[in-house]
């Protein structure tokens, strides 16, 4: 049944926390500024009282509702809304009827707000093709699918496609910090780190809805660290992703289980597992653009430079998804799924980017070599930068054999160790090479007995 929203009409002190600090003007409204940031087509068009029928396409948690009734109270408008779950053809009319007669009544416009329209079948959304181009109402339907695939031609053809993004992790920031200082909020009743808060935006992963629900629950949970007031530190904030977690619809299976299922059976090489983790997030509602950045991980940190190509081709699939949306793009990640199970594997170049960021985070911060320091000045070039640097293209092969680019202290440190499959086959036999050239040079940078 359509009905009028009133915000917090109900007592605050019941609502959730995500429901507090819905902003209350365009003004406070984080991210998309993009559609409504100073001097862009959307926010004029709203100021100048030019309010027009449009369709929201945005991921879960981006504010869609949101921003949807915030156009409608900065035009000045009555903002009604129906869900496309629990809506008819019946409520339809009724939410029509009654924008007729409000129009006749005291000329009031109505913005009718119609959540996941892309659930509405092709009789439902015709429904409202009259009453779009008479005018009876400013239509705005909310889809976290494809427009073009899910809603009719023309329905479309009446409506301008807005697409909302996820929000930046300082964006999240942004509303987590007013959730922590807002009397409507919080109201700075807990201390909260700003790595903490860092980590709750990571975790919220572009859903701004969910990082307030992170916020309130870790809050309550809070305790007095001595300083007077509940802190919520890691601990606190381990605890509550580990039940917060989400879960698909169908079946009830944790979000994380299943993408960790997925991840393995690729690691582990079985591309029919794989699929079929990969369809069940789907079918569960999973956004495939996460599964492609998903994908994109699996690629660097489990095939590597076995397969260079895999990189390539997990780009790719998530850019066909971006373009082209359901189902081509989901075809396109299920490829690269199957693909990635099936690609040499190799985590050498993960093991090495972790055990340099390691040894750098204990080891004091060398000074560079004078040989590999820029000289852009006379008195630099004085100073001896750059002197006895050797070009490696001037060299045999094009490689300078006994010359080092580490710090003297850590000359002939081996963090990189390819794997004896795919193409680091071939590169581990090229670095035997070279190391053999090394090792035969007079020309050695830091000689043998320089280092006892």
């Amino acid at each position: 049944m359509a009905q009028q929203e009133q915000l917090f009409a109900a007592d605050p002190a019941l609502q959730p926390l995500a429901a507090r600090m819905r902003p209350e003007s365009l003004a406070d409204y984080v991210g998309q500024t993009h559609l409504v940031g100073p001097g862009k087509p959307l926010r004029r068009a709203v100021e100048m009282g030019q309010l027009h029928s449009m369709i929201l396409w945005g991921p879960p948690g981006v504010g869609k509702t949101t921003f949807a009734r915030l156009l409608a109270e900065t035009a000045d408008i009555v903002f009604v809304t129906l869900s496309a779950v629990l809506s008819g053809v019946k409520d339809i009319r009724e939410a029509v009827e009654q924008a007729r007669q409000r129009k006749l009544a005291d000329g009031r416009e109505t913005l009718l707000f119609v959540d996941e329209v892309h659930r509405f079948n092709k009789s439902q959304q015709d429904a409202f093709l009259p009453h779009i181009e008479n005018g009876t109402v400013i239509f705005v339907g909310a889809t976290t699918e494809n427009p073009s695939f899910e809603l009719n031609s023309a329905l479309l053809s009446r409506t301008r496609v807005y697409v909302l993004k996820s929000l930046e992790n300082g964006d999240i920031v942004q509303v987590l910090e007013r959730g922590l200082s807002s009397p409507a909020g919080l109201n700075q009743r807990v201390a909260v780190d700003a790595d903490i808060l860092a980590a709750m935006a990571q975790a919220a992963d572009g859903d701004a809805r969910r990082a307030l629900n992170i916020l309130e629950v870790a809050a309550d949970l809070a305790e007095d660290d001595g300083s007077g007031k509940p802190r919520i530190d890691a601990r606190i904030l381990e605890q509550v992703l580990q039940t917060s977690l989400r879960r698909f619809d169908k079946g009830g299976d944790l979000f994380y289980d299943q993408i960790s299922a997925l991840h393995k059976s690729i690691r582990g090489s079985d591309p029919d597992a794989s699929l079929y983790w990969f369809c069940r997030m789907l079918d569960g509602g999973c956004d495939p653009l996460y599964l492609a950045r998903r994908l994109v991980r699996v690629a660097s940190e489990d095939v590597g430079n076995a397969d260079p190509r895999a990189l390539e081709m997990a780009l790719s699939a998530w850019d066909v998804q971006e373009r082209l949306g359901s189902p081509e793009g989901e075809l396109a990640l299920a490829q690269l799924t199957i693909y990635l199970a099936m690609a040499p594997k190799s985590n050498a170049v993960y093991k090495a980017f972790n055990a340099c960021r390691a040894a750098i985070r204990e080891q004091p911060d060398y000074t560079v070599p004078v040989h590999l320091r820029n000289a852009p000045t006379s008195l630099l070039k004085d100073m001896g930068h750059g002197a006895e640097y050797r070009y490696a293209h001037d060299e045999p092969e094009a490689f300078a054999a006994g010359e080092s680019y580490f710090p003297e202290a850590l000359d002939g440190t081996r963090y990189y160790h390819p794997v004896d499959r795919g193409l680091e086959k071939k590169l581990a036999e090229k670095r035997a090479y070279l190391d053999a050239l090394n090792a035969n040079s007079p020309l050695q940078r830091y000689p043998k007995s320089d280092k006892s």
